[in-house]
């Protein structure tokens, strides 16, 4: 744990093409940004290859931020192939969350679009532009997948409260 009291959380936006990571420091009702960026493994590599670049970019990311949690976007998907490639994409992320010992907690997509803009069917557009208010930051994120990380992170902090209590978050194994 952070001084003060304070919580760093990493948010993770899990994709096969693209996994977006947001690191957010949560301090009382105060939350800021302090990292934010996207994994994108090469597009055309074998689909090994490329969970296994998505699984060493969040160890690098854990490695150099040493988050106190982890949240990661869970997902609702209608097609099997999309939601197997995501699934997967999800699990390296874990697996890397789990390998530093760090709490997950799981949010679905409609749950951060909730707690971020206060509308569960909000777009990307307006999860940007909230993420960018609530975290005080010059631009909303270019990256559509970093700005729903940090939202996930966001959305974390926000559900947790502070302090986090213990049943909020679900130790990964």
């Amino acid at each position: 744990m952070a001084p003060g009291g304070a919580i760093t959380v990493l948010g993770i936006d899990p994709g096969l093409t693209v996994t977006g990571y947001g690191l957010v420091l949560a301090e009382g009702n105060a939350y800021r940004a302090t990292d934010f960026g996207c994994i994108v493994p090469p597009p055309k590599a074998p689909q090994a290859e490329r969970l296994l670049r998505i699984y060493e970019g969040v160890s690098e990311v854990i490695a150099r931020a040493r988050p106190d949690e982890v949240a990661v976007e869970d997902f609702i998907l209608g097609h099997i192939r999309a939601a197997v490639a995501v699934g997967e994409a999800r699990a390296a992320a874990v697996l890397a969350s789990a390998q530093a010992g760090i709490p997950v907690a799981f949010y679905k997509p409609l749950e951060v679009k909730q707690f971020v803009t206060s509308y569960g069917r909000g777009s990307k557009e307006q999860v940007a532009m909230m993420v960018q208010a609530l975290l005080g930051l010059p631009e909303p994120p270019r990256q559509p997948d970093a700005a729903d990380a940090l939202a996930v992170a966001l959305c974390h902090c926000l559900k947790r409260g502070s302090p986090v209590p213990e049943t909020a978050t679900a130790r990964a194994r």
